[in-house]
């Protein structure tokens, strides 16, 4: 267990920011996989930017690499583009 202050603190800060990352991160799972799902292509190229715009948020607070995200982007771009 930690000894000083300053490492109690930092206890604290880190599983406050772990859990809050984890809460955006399987928020942006799950409106990934609900694009996913979408047979309409209204539907579908209105949500896309908001579901680009989380991936990129999770990119730059470090939650996910920026690969990642690329590759989400661009395969969800596919899936929009290729709806009827």
């Amino acid at each position: 267990m930690a000894n000083h202050k300053s490492a109690i603190k930092r206890i604290r800060q880190s599983e406050t920011r772990r859990l809050l990352n984890k809460y955006q991160h399987k928020t942006t799972r799950n409106a990934v996989s609900a694009l996913r799902a979408l047979t309409n292509k209204k539907e579908a190229a209105a949500l896309f930017p908001k579901v680009a715009g989380m991936l990129d948020k999770l990119t730059k607070r470090n939650i996910i690499h920026k690969n990642k995200a690329s590759n989400l982007k661009s395969k969800l771009a596919k899936h929009v583009n290729a709806l009827a």
